[in-house]
């Protein structure tokens, strides 16, 4: 393939249905009662005694039958655990099977994971961001997928609600795209106002792409965005507009 079909099939697959970047490339009892009856004692009431040791056992029985539910709610945290595992693994050594890393992004998925720490961890809390490189893409409703094969990073900037999707190809060049991005609840929605393009060692050439309006990105506008499944200090697993999930793990910044 040549690099100019890379670039435009790079260029296609930016908004916003991404994929990471090479491995290679990494930046990178019960208690027992006894009871006791004094002598100055009245008599003991049987009947009482039943009563109690009736409602005693109804409880004991109330909390065994809870106890089954505790496990459950337990386990799906572990099968989070267990996904997120296989995602670095992926990551690091891009030799986990497909099958597995589709599977293990469905968990994830459904999960619905609290997105409260979600934007700081993804865009740190100063500027410029954070960096993350992209991993592995999958078609709508995980029906396939595949590791992306050229290096392609995101840079998220929480303080300055600032985005940038690059693609990097060595000596040959670069393709970048920057914007602004508005944040809510898991979803970021985001613009592109220019793009930028590098040459073997010419300077880059910027371009503007007519979005300088003020007006705050917006998933119901038609903007490009991505619903965020899972973030956390190593990778991060998001599906984007045209309904294909995929997860980045974080790198360095690439420069230029």
């Amino acid at each position: 393939m040549s690099s100019q079909t890379t670039s435009m099939k790079l260029l296609s697959l930016t908004f916003p249905n991404w994929v990471p970047l090479n491995s290679s490339q990494t930046f990178t009892t019960p208690s027992n009662f006894t009871l006791l009856n004094p002598p100055h004692a009245k008599p003991l009431n049987l009947n009482l005694l039943r009563l109690h040791r009736t409602r005693t056992w109804a409880t004991v029985d109330e909390q065994s039958a809870t106890t089954p539910l505790l496990r459950q709610e337990t386990q799906p945290n572990k099968e989070i655990e267990e996904s997120v595992k296989v995602l670095k693994k992926a990551a690091k050594t891009r030799k986990v099977a497909k099958d597995e890393i589709l599977s293990a992004l469905s968990v994830i998925e459904k999960a619905k994971t609290d997105p409260s720490n979600f934007l700081e961890t993804l865009g740190g809390s100063e500027s410029p961001g954070r960096t993350w490189m992209l991993v592995f893409t999958s078609e709508k409703k995980l029906k396939g997928g595949r590791y992306f094969p050229i290096t392609a990073v995101q840079r998220f900037d929480a303080a300055g609600k600032r985005i940038e999707n690059g693609v990097y190809l060595g000596p040959i060049g670069a393709l970048t795209f920057e914007g602004r991005f508005s944040w809510k609840d898991r979803i970021l929605a985001f613009v592109f106002e220019r793009v930028r393009i590098k040459v073997g060692p010419l300077n880059p050439l910027e371009i503007g792409l007519g979005q300088k309006d003020d007006r705050e990105p917006s998933n119901k506008d038609r903007d490009p965005f991505f619903i965020w499944f899972y973030i956390d200090e190593e990778i991060a697993v998001a599906r984007g507009r045209s309904g294909g999930t995929a997860f980045w793990c974080r790198c360095s910044r690439v420069t230029d």
